[in-house]
């Protein structure tokens, strides 16, 4: 059950939920603190929880707040001062050659979905996520109104949709929400190339950041985000610098 934190945020409702299995660490409990979900979120509200650590699921914002935890770290890119590394220059030159860029407007488009299922299914087949793959859980999670603009940026082999990456578009930069590719195509590094596609569009665009969410150390699926540098990091006050050779850690 969720609790009501009574801590002042401005005119936002704050809620707590009680502990659960942590998501990313198997072993540990995890609390999760949510916007009430019947607030009002704009798209300069949503800029600003942005900047202070939380995140966006569908029209849901939250970060974690777990006791006696501070493993999920913010992270953000700094466009500008960007430098790929000697891997992600060869992923870039290689899918620079035949991938095509399409960016669309949100919606819910059948090959959407159709790629999303077979990527959950593919990378996700021992979680919650793949037991639950329908069209509204898809909606809900990627779709859902929440008062700013999101784009889904497409790569395209020929006439095959590769890869989709659902981006929320601020002021200051880029957030990559999700992104879903085409598993027999997992040796392009599609991933990556979704990540050095949002840093283009952002410099594109003359934006500040690319917003990557939490990083985890302890999480294969998460410890990825390390290799964009330099890095952001929300240490609770303030985003802080780090190096290329700098470790995350606070």
């Amino acid at each position: 059950m969720m609790q009501r934190d009574k801590r002042p945020r401005g005119d936002l409702q704050l809620y707590l939920t009680g502990e659960h299995d942590c998501s990313y660490i198997d072993g540990l409990r995890a609390r999760t603190l949510f916007v009430d979900p019947l607030a009002r979120v704009d798209g300069i509200r949503a800029q600003w929880l942005q900047q202070i650590g939380f995140r966006r699921s569908g029209a849901h914002f939250y970060r974690p707040a777990c006791r006696g935890c501070q493993r999920c770290i913010p992270v953000r890119v700094p466009v500008a001062d960007f430098s790929p590394n000697r891997a992600q220059r060869r992923n870039a030159k290689r899918n620079d050659v035949d991938l095509r860029l399409i960016s669309r407007p949100a919606g819910l488009r059948p090959e959407h979905f159709a790629l999303y299922e077979r990527y959950i299914q593919a990378r996700h087949f021992d979680g919650d996520m793949a037991d639950d793959v329908t069209v509204d859980t898809y909606t809900r999670f990627l779709l859902a109104p929440w008062g700013g603009e999101t784009r889904f940026i497409e790569t395209h082999l020929g006439d095959r949709l590769l890869s989709v990456a659902v981006t929320d578009l601020f002021s200051d930069g880029l957030s990559a929400v999700y992104t879903f590719f085409d598993p027999d195509y997992a040796e392009r590094g599609l991933g990556t190339y979704a990540i050095l596609t949002q840093l283009r569009e952002a410099q594109r665009r003359r934006l500040s950041y690319v917003y990557l969410g939490y990083w985890i150390a302890e999480s294969r699926k998460m410890a990825y985000k390390e290799q964009y540098r330099p890095l952001e990091a929300w240490d609770g006050r303030r985003w802080r610098r780090i190096g290329r050779r700098e470790p995350i850690q606070f």
